[in-house]
C-alpha cells in the first residue's frame, strides 16, 4: 500500500490516466477508489487534482469515442459483445436499452455512474445514430462529473481515505485477501442470480427450422417480437411478426386463438426475454408457445440479413 501511494506521488497523473482507460475499456479494474485516493493525496501537494481531473476525463473520452464508432458500424453485433462478456450477460441487453430509450444521449451525464451501463451507453449510441456534436457534449460532461466526483471525495474526505491506507498498510497481505475475497463474492452472487434466472426462464425452445416447417405446413404460426423499441430502431424484424410492447399484453392476447401456434424471438443472451414473454402467453392458456432458440440472430443467419420491414403492430 506504501508503494502505491508513492507511485501515486510520483507517476500520479499517468496512472490515473492508465487506470481509467482500462476501466472504460470493460475490464473489471475499479478506477473510481484511485480518483478518490488521488483527491486525497492532492489534499497535502502530493499531487495537482486538475491534472487528475484531465488525464481522467481524456481517458474516458478515448473510450468513449471508441465504442462510439464501434457502434456506428457494427451495430447490435458489438453489443451482444459487450453483453456476452458481461457478469450479467442475459439481463445487459434489455436493461440498457430501455434506460436509454428513456433518457437518450442524455443518460451519458450519468452511465459512468451505474455498474454494467457505462461500457454499453456509448456504443449504443453509436448504434442508433446519436450525432457526434451532442454525444461529445453529453460524454465529457459526463466523464467530468464522475471523475470530478471521485477526486472531490477524496478531498473532503481525505482524513479518512488517509487512515484507511494507513489501516491497510498495517494489515499487509491480510488487506489483499479480504479485497479479494469481496470480489469473489460479488462474482458468486452474480453467477448464482445467473442461475436462478435461467431456471426462471427454462422453457422448450423451438429451432428455426421447427418454425419454418409450420410455416409451409399452413400453420400460420404468430411471430412475436420481444425485443424492446430501441432494439427493433437499430435490427430489422422478421417479417410479419408482431410487436408484444406495442400494447398492453392483455390487449394483444385478447383477440388471439389460444390454440394457435406462437413462437416469441428476442436478440439476448440465453433467449431470456423471449422465454419470459412466452410464460406469460403460456400462463394465460397459450399451451403452444415456445421461445425462438437463438433468436433473431438464428433466423437471420438462416435467411441473411432481409429488407428493412415494419413490423405489425396492435
Amino acid at each position: 500500500m506504501s508503494q502505491l501511494i508513492e507511485l501515486l506521488q510520483i507517476y500520479g497523473v499517468l496512472i490515473v490516466f492508465g487506470i481509467v482507460l482500462v476501466e472504460q475499456f470493460g475490464l473489471p479494474i475499479p478506477a473510481f477508489p484511485i480518483l478518490v485516493v488521488a483527491g486525497a493525496l492532492s489534499v497535502d501537494g502530493d499531487l495537482a487534482w486538475q491534472l487528475c481531473l484531465l488525464a481522467a476525463v481524456g481517458a474516458c473520452l478515448i473510450c468513449d469515442l471508441f465504442w462510439f464508432r464501434a457502434g456506428r458500424f457494427y451495430g447490435k453485433r458489438i453489443l451482444r459483445l459487450l453483453c456476452k462478456i458481461s457478469l450479467s450477460p442475459d439481463s445487459c441487453v434489455n436493461q440498457t436499452e430501455d434506460r436509454f430509450r428513456r433518457f437518450g444521449a442524455k443518460s451519458l451525464l450519468v452511465s459512468k455512474f451505474v455498474p454494467g451501463f457505462n461500457t454499453i451507453a456509448a456504443p449504443l449510441s453509436g448504434a442508433i445514430g446519436t450525432e457526434a456534436r451532442p454525444f461529445l457534449a453529453y460524454a465529457i460532461t459526463g466523464a467530468a462529473l464522475w471523475s470530478g466526483t471521485g477526486i472531490l471525495l477524496g478531498v473532503l474526505f481525505h482524513d479518512g481515505v488517509e487512515e484507511l491506507l494507513s489501516t491497510l498498510e498495517t494489515m499487509g497481505g491480510t488487506a489483499l485477501s479480504v479485497l479479494a475475497s469481496l470480489l469473489a463474492l460479488f462474482v458468486a452472487v452474480k453467477y448464482v442470480e445467473r442461475r436462478r434466472q435461467r431456471a426462471r426462464t427454462n422453457l422448450p425452445r423451438i429451432e428455426v427450422g421447427e418454425l419454418l416447417d409450420l410455416i409451409d405446413a399452413g400453420h400460420d404460426p404468430l411471430i412475436i417480437d420481444a425485443r424492446s423499441l430501441t432494439a427493433q430502431g437499430i435490427e430489422a424484424a422478421i417479417p410479419g411478426a408482431l410487436v408484444f410492447k406495442s400494447c398492453p399484453p392483455e390487449q394483444l392476447m385478447a383477440g388471439l386463438d389460444r390454440n394457435r401456434h406462437i413462437v416469441v424471438y428476442c436478440s439476448c443472451p440465453n433467449d431470456v426475454t423471449a422465454a419470459e414473454v412466452a410464460k406469460q402467453f403460456l400462463a394465460n392458456g397459450f399451451h403452444r408457445t415456445r421461445p425462438l432458440k437463438g433468436g433473431l440472430d438464428a433466423w437471420n443467419a438462416h435467411h441473411g440479413a432481409g429488407p428493412e420491414l415494419d413490423p405489425a403492430t396492435c
